[in-house]
């Protein structure tokens, strides 16, 4: 993978990211991903949100795109020096999220997600080496359109099912940082409830 993110994490009231060093009785040793790399630990209160378990919703709701993708996308048409950061006005946001996901979906992937991405993507290009994939090993559009070639000639046409996401999966960043309160808007999906369905009453035998 071209930036491993396996061990980096965003933990809940904390700012930055931090790299997961190693689990202790009140939670977990933490360091930042900053100059002198202070230690720390991040109690067992604190959310802690590895970033390789984060994906970006798109305008289909079977398929979302991994960070770890993202960031390679991101590299691959910026470099490691981003000239956009998260102050850059919303337009430009917009527009630079639109570049790296065409068909990002634009209900559920808020402004402040956009920014917490640029954010994390700044820390890790100058913290994190890129790692260029061998010559015979797949990219990752090409793994994943593999992938999902083979997913499709394995199910049978006729009883296709949507997967649903297990519990450790981050659908996406919004998922995961709590977006700011002006951010969730009522028609927002993820803000409404979710409603339980009925089950059919049992006919009783004659």
């Amino acid at each position: 993978m071209p930036y491993d993110l396996k061990e980096i994490a965003a933990i809940s009231g904390m700012p930055g990211l931090y790299r997961l060093v190693k689990p202790t009785r009140a939670g977990v040793i933490i360091e930042a991903l900053t100059d002198n790399n202070p230690r720390s630990v991040a109690s067992a209160q604190n959310k802690v949100s590895l970033l390789q378990e984060i994906s970006i919703y798109t305008q289909d709701y079977d398929q979302t795109v991994p960070l770890t993708e993202v960031f390679d996308r991101i590299y691959q048409q910026h470099g490691a020096q981003l000239a956009l950061t998260h102050k850059s006005n919303e337009q430009e946001l917009a527009a630079f999220m639109a570049g790296i996901i065409p068909d990002y979906d634009r209900e559920r992937v808020y402004l402040s997600d956009i920014k917490k991405l640029v954010q994390w993507y700044h820390v890790v290009s100058q913290r994190l080496e890129y790692q260029a994939p061998a010559e015979n090993e797949p990219t990752t559009d090409e793994a994943t359109e593999g992938a999902a070639a083979e997913a499709t000639a394995d199910k049978p046409k006729a009883s296709k099912k949507i997967a649903k996401p297990g519990a450790d999966e981050a659908m996406s960043t919004a998922g995961i940082i709590p977006a700011a309160p002006e951010d969730n808007a009522a028609g927002n999906p993820e803000a409404a409830p979710a409603k339980t369905a009925k089950k059919p009453a049992k006919k009783k035998a004659e």
